[in-house]
């Protein structure tokens, strides 16, 4: 069995809304991991630790001058900022979201 491992352990991540889209960018704690990070955190993990938010589309960007994974949602953000009934539930706050992941651990 592999372990896993919480990501918020292993990177951080920055995160912006734009009307309805959420921008959520993960960078390596360790420079070491961007290799891991980019094979295991997928556009599938990603989509599927945000079903409940319903992302239209997920897309993911390396960004490997920076050591980063850029990841888009569409449709995530229940109509944008101003058509959510939710309170502070879009960009800044939704990266904790993505660092609660669980990985295999790095090998």
């Amino acid at each position: 069995m592999t372990a896993l491992v919480t990501l918020a352990d292993f990177a951080h991540a920055r995160a912006g809304d734009k009307g309805n889209i959420l921008s959520v960018v993960v960078l390596p704690l360790d420079a070491a991991h961007y290799d891991w990070l980019k094979r295991e955190l997928t556009v599938e993990r990603v989509a599927e630790q945000f079903a409940s938010r319903r992302p239209s589309r997920v897309q993911r960007y390396e960004i490997d001058t920076l050591q980063a994974l850029n990841f888009v949602l569409d449709d995530a953000l229940e109509g944008g900022v101003n058509r959510s009934p939710g309170l502070d539930r879009h960009g800044k706050s939704l990266s904790y979201l993505l660092l609660s992941l669980r990985l295999p651990a790095p090998g």
